[in-house]
């Protein structure tokens, strides 16, 4: 076969290097196991990235594609993990850098008629290695739920003004969690959790449940970072809330770190 040139191993003379390059935006079939032992098979979308020393050109951006298909036509959390350390093998680099983004679902129950639907949340594990032999995994789940509004009840004679909030919650743990325990530790946190499926009397009760536990943005990072602080398995966490204001034109907000 004709050797042809291999510009990105040139010497590159401007001499900065680049903390990550590679792939994202990859569509790549996954399967998760839930707490209740079933798989579920999903779509993630991949980015995954290394480290780039000054005095080269260029990566090679068709190694970290191979290496995404050479663990297989579908990925598991193990092959997550693996995926890193082959790519700083194939790619000579330093530290390598992978995400998989993916919506999970779970079949909730209303409140009170007992039907069941199907509700969805952005789930994303981060996995970094490095040449060291060091690793890093970070699981985030990004979970939908309803907030009260404190003021407003206290102020006024009738109701009070809720909206829907996003919470994006990162950990850093000692032993693997389930996703589910994270999502439940979220909504317990919340005025009301969301459903898919609501009949009149399941409308009644989460109207009800939101109005007897309103939390500003600021109570609800804080009673999640407060359920973390006594967590036996998390070490980090990240947690951030964005209230879409129902009679603002803008949006609430407030975010909370912590190492354990």
């Amino acid at each position: 076969m004709l050797e042809l040139k291999d510009t990105q191993n040139e010497f590159d003379e401007r001499q900065i290097p680049i903390d990550r390059v590679g792939v994202k935006g990859l569509r790549f079939p996954v399967e998760v196991r839930d707490k209740g032992g079933d798989v579920q098979r999903t779509v993630a979308v991949v980015a995954l990235t290394v480290d780039l020393p000054a005095h080269f050109k260029g990566t090679h951006m068709s190694r970290f594609v191979e290496a995404l298909h050479a663990h297989g036509g579908c990925l598991d959390v193990h092959s997550m993990l693996a995926l890193p350390r082959d790519i700083l093998g194939r790619l000579k680099a330093g530290k390598a850098h992978v995400s998989f983004e993916f919506p999970f679902f779970r079949a909730k129950a209303a409140p009170v008629s007992g039907i069941v639907g199907l509700l969805d949340y952005e789930v994303k594990f981060e996995v970094v290695a490095d040449a060291d032999g060091s690793s890093d995994f970070v699981v985030t789940v990004k979970v939908p739920v309803a907030t009260l509004c404190p003021c407003s009840k206290a102020i006024s004679d009738r109701g009070a003004h809720n909206q829907r909030g996003l919470v994006t919650y990162s950990v850093r743990f000692r032993e693997p969690v389930w996703i589910e325990d994270l999502i439940a530790l979220v909504e317990r946190s919340a005025s009301c959790e969301l459903y898919s499926v609501l009949k009149r009397p399941d409308e009644k009760a989460v109207t009800e449940r939101a109005y007897d536990h309103p939390v500003f943005v600021e109570d609800l990072v804080r009673n999640i970072a407060a359920r973390s602080n006594g967590h036996e398995t998390i070490v980090w966490y990240r947690v951030e809330a964005e209230n879409f204001e129902s009679i603002h034109n803008h949006n609430a907000y407030a975010v909370i770190e912590k190492r354990l």
